[in-house]
């Protein structure tokens, strides 16, 4: 089922739907960040920005690709907002200029926020932008890895940004990593980001390969994952519904409900959110900025022609086709639908490769997680108030561990003993 808005009202010879990300300052960084995947790029550190020929091309060809009333730019990098202000000051002033009548264009900035000022937060505010900030959690587990270009920790700074944009009229999404020392914190994390009162999070897991294929020590295991979600999930569900959201919980519901996800990763196939680089190279996804899925430029071949390609079709269709038997039999196939394929590494219990690197931690969240969803939303279908409805979830969850020893098996079938595994998330 179609949930983009306004799918019905699609263009006649458009393509498919698809967000435009841009990176108009490529992958250079005010930050050195140690998971990075650009970190170590060729183009990390250089200097430059995207060409005002280049960005006018850019937005026409979009907004003439594009086939709903409303499109979505997605300033990215590295560290977009190196570009400087009068760059976002000429982008708008260009898609109010080349916008087709009807249709409306909406900015969300992804930033590590070190550079937000004043100036910064007005412009901001007074263009609707949407604007998602990068932040760990508390400093223990923020500055383990989210460090400046001298070294120095940047969760201070980074707060003091959060809360500029607020005192702008301005709620940013707050983007969090989860590594290993994420996982052990999950409880900590949570609160943190829940305490700065954006009302929004989600969280992306770090996996991450070394020259030799084995994973980095800054990668999420699958286990620590799983354990992770399921800590944070029970303190937002037992405390915080539907007062702060995290996006994989609305996406699992949104699901449950019988709609699509919007989380690309979590859709069929995938290849909507192409990424532009500075010099208007074209590749199929953010995670694959590598020369063989480099689908052309924009000054050779337009953004229409280069998403409609046969390659940008197979690109989006591998993510179906190439399921594992094992994922093909998964009942929790129609949630995640086999993952990212950037983490498609992994070998399946039957040997076969492809599995998705994390598939084991998102069961053990799905099995946790979906029937306590499910009776949330049952209770919220028959109009119960949300105090209600987490007074009831508490009072379900407390019935079904009564009588329950410590050293019993945790009822959520994970194998382990209830002490070892959810008595802590029982409220």
């Amino acid at each position: 089922m179609r949930t983009e808005p306004g799918y019905e009202n699609r263009k006649a010879g458009a393509c498919e739907p698809f967000t435009l990300m841009v990176k108009p300052a490529g992958s250079a960084c005010n930050m050195r960040c140690e998971y990075c995947y650009y970190l170590h790029t060729s183009g990390s550190n250089a200097s430059g920005r995207m060409k005002p020929d280049l960005l006018r091309s850019l937005l026409g060809q979009y907004f003439s690709a594009s086939s709903l009333p409303e499109v979505t730019v997605t300033w990215h990098g590295g560290e977009p907002m190196l570009t400087g202000l009068d760059f976002y000051r000429e982008a708008v002033r260009l898609e109010q200029q080349l916008l087709p009548p009807g249709m409306a264009c909406r900015n969300n900035l992804q930033t590590n926020g070190l550079l937000l000022d004043d100036a910064w937060c007005e412009f901001l505010a007074e263009n609707g932008f949407d604007v998602g900030v990068s932040i760990d959690g508390p400093a223990l587990v923020h500055d383990r890895y989210r460090k400046d270009a001298a070294g120095q920790g940047t969760f201070d700074r980074v707060v003091r940004s959060i809360r500029l944009l607020q005192s702008h009229g301005i709620q940013p999404d707050l983007l969090c990593t989860v590594t290993p020392e994420t996982a052990e914190n999950g409880d900590l994390v949570y609160r943190t980001l829940r305490d700065l009162g954006t009302g929004w999070m989600q969280f992306i897991p770090i996996v991450r390969r070394d020259g030799e294929g084995g994973i980095t020590a800054d990668s999420v295991s699958p286990t620590q994952y799983g354990e992770f979600l399921k800590d944070v999930f029970s303190q937002w569900l037992f405390h915080d519904l539907d007062r702060t959201e995290v996006q994989l919980f609305s996406e699992t519901a949104r699901v449950l409900n019988g709609q699509e996800a919007s989380l690309c990763w979590m859709r069929e196939t995938c290849g909507r959110v192409p990424v532009v680089e500075k010099d208007g190279s074209v590749f199929s996804c953010d995670h694959f900025v590598r020369p063989d899925f480099r689908l052309g430029s924009t000054e050779e071949n337009s953004l229409q022609a280069l998403m409609s390609s046969s390659r940008q079709e197979r690109f989006g269709n591998a993510k179906r086709d190439s399921l594992t038997a094992e994922c093909r039999a998964c009942p929790w196939l129609f949630l995640c639908h086999g993952g990212c394929p950037k983490d498609r590494f992994a070998r399946s219990p039957g040997g076969e490769e492809g599995q998705y690197y994390l598939c084991e931690g998102l069961k053990s969240f799905f099995a946790y997680a979906v029937p306590r969803l499910r009776q949330a939303m049952r209770l919220s279908a028959a109009r119960k108030s949300r105090q209600d409805i987490m007074e009831a979830l508490v009072r379900a969850e407390r019935e079904s561990v009564r009588g329950l020893s410590r050293n019993d098996l945790c009822p959520c079938g994970s194998g382990k003993k209830y002490k070892q595994c959810c008595q802590k998330r029982c409220p």
